[in-house]
């Protein structure tokens, strides 16, 4: 972060709260022309500070608010068995995110599902299926409280 000014940082903070700003929107709200802005948000994407932009979803709206957050133990730790369980889940849509952790337990999986009965198919279908898997223990959404689907600077 040591090469990004004051006028970057907001940049990425307008554009992580709304990527759907014109350029013009954006220099009205940084106080600069739109050339100038539209050099630094090319040079914030070129230098990786901006992965992509995407449209987030409403899961409600898919029929697919049940969340749910779902610990995996490996049987063993190996590397290939990890990698098959990362191949493996890269294929299942209900998984939106996947993270290898440390504790307890080896990952943990965020899953879309439209209730009780189709994350009951997912585990025994989907997730019974995964032969790396040891054990599992599930962990239900009550309310999301804050996704800000951002980071903090």
């Amino acid at each position: 972060m040591e090469d990004l000014d004051q006028t970057d940082l907001l940049l990425l903070k307008i554009l992580g709260n709304n990527s759907n700003h014109t350029i013009k929107e954006l220099a009205t709200q940084v106080n600069l022309s739109p050339s100038p802005v539209l050099q630094r948000v090319k040079r914030l994407e070129s230098n990786g500070y901006i992965k992509k932009y995407i449209a987030v979803l409403n899961p409600n709206k898919f029929s697919q608010g049940f969340i749910v957050f779902c610990n995996i133990k490996l049987k063993q730790h190996d590397k290939t068995i990890g990698h098959q369980f990362v191949k493996d889940i890269l294929k299942i849509d209900e998984v939106v995110e996947c993270y290898n952790i440390s504790g307890d337990y080896d990952f943990i999986l965020k899953v879309f599902a439209k209730d009780m009965k189709h994350y009951q198919d997912f585990v025994f279908n989907k997730l019974g299926s995964v032969e790396s898997i040891g054990s599992t223990h599930s962990t239900f959404v009550m309310a999301e409280i804050k996704n800000l689907h951002n980071i903090s600077f």
